[in-house]
């Protein structure tokens, strides 16, 4: 039986990889582990069909190493121990463990003194925070890289590749597909390539030939996804446009527009962008101006995953009613953007030496002492510099008051800043 495009059209080196350039493009992390022939055990972490099977395939096979693939919920101790068997004998083993926050205590206790020894360079898949839900133990002996999901470009390079290899996908077939179907497949599976080549793949082998070839339109793509094209924009675009005009209804206070762009994507199916956009709006558009607005809006999407389409809808219309309705500011969007300006331009200096870390023998001797406490001090404040001297003036937060909320921040912010203000004054007259 013929396996699945997606899995033979898996990489089996790090160039074919699509996507994460921050992770495999030239001079980055994994690249140049594999060129320098130091590969160390690693966890990925992201949806699913993103590439976290691929990436370790391509790692094994630019290594030359065996490659093996076991599931740590469904895979025994005894299937760990042949790997390991076969480790011993070849050197080094490539092992892709698929939902290694999943992998119970027996099996671990086989794998760390393994992973020690560099037997067996693990590379762990999964959809859940490594932070979280995975083995301290494990996880101090692997680095961990977040796997973004693919962007509509990258799918669409993945696809032409399927579509004119020979020995691997379809390229002794003879296919025809739209360019309305190819931008469908490739904007409308959320990042996901397996799905896109997977859907194609079922396209291509369910649509009758005529004139001897077989001819994919968008009609046939969307029966295989099982998800409804936007009609009204064959161009590929309409996925984009539809959440850029979601987040700018809600930005401009017009609820009704809003619920109408957000229908557009549910009807469509597409919870997963809906989702991801209306909690970005919250922290950037609605943000300090009314905190409690954004609160609600992450449970209303924890809720929507949780129940999913068509239930989905109901907690997600009230988000994005309250969103659309709350007074909005950026200002901590915008103070973070000048924060990381400074630091990417190499505007900072060193920290203040009260402000480091004391919780050690010698700390004393290296003049990590002065540090003021202030829950000494009368209402819990004492004049002190916390940023580095370089920069002791920045003042990244610019306070709105469109909010009830973030005025009561923003007096707080200028009482604070006019007391340091008058207390450095007062210092600097009693010095002269």
């Amino acid at each position: 039986m013929q396996k699945p495009l997606a899995y033979r059209m898996r990489p089996t080196k790090i160039e074919e990889i699509v996507g994460q350039p921050d992770l495999v493009g030239p001079g980055k992390i994994i690249n140049r582990m594999v060129n320098a022939h130091l590969l160390s055990s690693m966890i990925l972490y992201g949806p699913p069909g993103t590439g976290k099977t691929s990436i370790a395939s391509a790692i094994a096979g630019s290594s030359k190493y065996a490659f093996r693939s076991l599931n740590a919920a469904t895979d025994t101790k005894k299937d760990l121990q042949i790997v390991a068997e076969e480790a011993k004998m070849s050197g080094t083993v490539v092992l892709l463990l698929d939902e290694i926050h999943r992998l119970d205590k027996t099996k671990q206790d086989f794998l760390l003194p393994l992973l020690e020894s560099g037997q067996i360079i693990l590379i762990g898949a999964t959809t859940e925070n490594p932070y979280i839900n995975i083995n301290p133990a494990i996880r101090s002996r692997t680095q961990i890289f977040p796997v973004h999901p693919l962007t509509s470009e990258n799918i669409e390079t993945a696809i032409e590749r399927a579509l004119h290899d020979s020995e691997r996908g379809l390229g002794n077939e003879p296919v025809d597909l739209d360019q309305d179907a190819l931008h469908f497949l490739s904007h409308r599976t959320n990042g996901d390539l397996r799905s896109a080549l997977n859907a194609l793949e079922l396209a291509v082998r369910s649509t009758p030939k005529t004139k001897r070839r077989i001819h994919v339109t968008i009609k046939d793509v969307e029966a295989c996804l099982q998800q409804q094209a936007l009609t009204q924009d064959k161009n590929g675009d309409a996925h984009y446009n539809v959440l850029s005009a979601l987040q700018k209804s809600i930005r401009g206070s017009d609820a009704n527009a809003a619920l109408h762009y957000a229908a557009r994507l549910i009807e469509a199916g597409d919870l997963t962008s809906l989702i991801r956009r209306l909690m970005v709006i919250a922290y950037e558009d609605v943000g300090l101006a009314n905190p409690p607005a954004a609160e609600r809006a992450v449970t209303a999407v924890q809720a929507a995953e949780r129940v999913g389409l068509p239930e989905a809808q109901i907690p997600l219309a009230n988000a994005i009613i309250e969103l659309s309705l709350s007074p909005k500011s950026n200002s901590a969007m915008a103070a973070m953007a000048a924060a990381l300006e400074d630091v990417r331009s190499g505007n900072y200096g060193e920290i203040p030496p009260y402000l480091r870390d004391a919780h050690f023998k010698g700390a004393k001797e290296l003049g990590h002492v002065g540090y003021q406490y202030p829950h000494n001090f009368k209402n819990g404040w004492v004049n002190q510099q916390y940023l580095p001297d370089r920069i002791r003036d920045a003042q990244y937060y610019q306070p709105k008051t469109t909010g009830k909320m973030e005025r009561a921040y923003a007096e707080q912010y200028q009482k604070l800043q006019q007391a340091q203000h008058q207390d450095q004054t007062s210092k600097e007259d009693h010095h002269d």
